[in-house]
């Protein structure tokens, strides 16, 4: 569970530079990182 919890982690992070140099806020993207963990929840 730790290991794969880790890889999800490393894959979020993975595309929070991407998007910070298209000029994506925080704020949005913490919107939208929220927005998919709920999706994939329920």
């Amino acid at each position: 569970m730790r290991n794969n919890t880790s890889s999800i982690i490393s894959k979020v992070w993975s595309f929070c530079n991407p998007l910070r140099d298209m000029g994506v806020g925080y704020g949005d993207y913490l919107e939208q990182l929220t927005y998919l963990l709920f999706l994939k929840v329920g």
